[in-house]
């Protein structure tokens, strides 16, 4: 379910976004499919916008489709990093709590951490214009599960600082909190430059909330015992 979710979200990108090669285009999608919060709330002015590029702007309407945008919002983004970035993640800690739940379940937990996530966004600023777009929301839904299951697992850190490369290999825990306290300060700090830190922080508490009432404890165990070497610093999960 992991491959079939990136390979949605990949073919949305190339074959509904145009894999924002064409800038107008790019930005009708966000607009249109997008989330934007005051559209769901009434909160925003019909006819109020926002600029989204040269030239180009959104503007708030109340279009039928808006009902749906919490779900297409999940599978677009807005750019080549935007969504190389959350495929990383999503290839890194989605197998591991998909082997845990099994696909079905794993599916609907991963659309329900979307959800959580764009309704914690709407509560942040329930009057914005501001359109949000990517996985991100759901994927940090798996990671906050993926905290909870295999919390002992190491995973390998690429640290750049100039010209020093070095890989640290660090416990699953630590490389978590620290990043959802990242979004966490930035969230009360005021956000993070464009990103939609509350969504992450909704989306991570949303997994760590549903992983119980979705985890298979057979597939769990199992799991647990192939991930043994990770356990023991034998093997590292990336």
């Amino acid at each position: 379910m992991t491959y079939a979710i990136l390979a949605v979200t990949w073919g949305v990108w190339l074959f509904v976004q145009g894999a924002g090669f064409d800038a107008q285009h790019l930005a009708a999608t966000v607009c249109n499919l997008g989330l934007v919060p005051g559209e769901l709330t009434h909160l925003a002015r019909i006819g109020s916008s926002v600029p989204i590029g040269e030239g180009m702007a959104c503007i708030v309407d109340r279009d039928a489709i808006n009902k749906f945008t919490p779900l297409t919002s999940m599978f677009l983004h807005g750019s080549w990093m935007h969504i190389i970035g959350n495929s990383l993640f999503l290839w890194v800690f989605g197998n591991n709590v998909e082997d845990s739940m099994g696909r079905g379940r794993y599916l609907a937990f991963y659309l329900l951490c979307g959800l959580a996530a764009a309704g914690a966004q709407i509560l942040s600023d329930p009057s914005s214009a501001v359109p949000m777009v990517g996985a991100s929301g759901a994927i940090s839904g798996v990671m906050g599960a993926y905290l909870l299951l295999y919390p002992k697992v190491r995973v390998r850190m690429l640290f750049i600082f100039i010209i020093i490369f070095r890989v640290f290999r660090i416990p699953a825990w630590m490389v978590l909190l620290w990043w959802f306290a990242l979004q966490l300060l930035a969230s009360v700090n005021g956000g993070m430059g464009g990103v939609a830190t509350w969504a992450h922080v909704g989306g991570f508490v949303a997994g760590m909330a549903l992983v119980k009432l979705f985890e298979d404890p057979n597939l769990v165990a199992a799991h647990r015992t192939r991930l043994a070497p990770y356990l023991d610093g034998r093997a590292y999960d990336y």
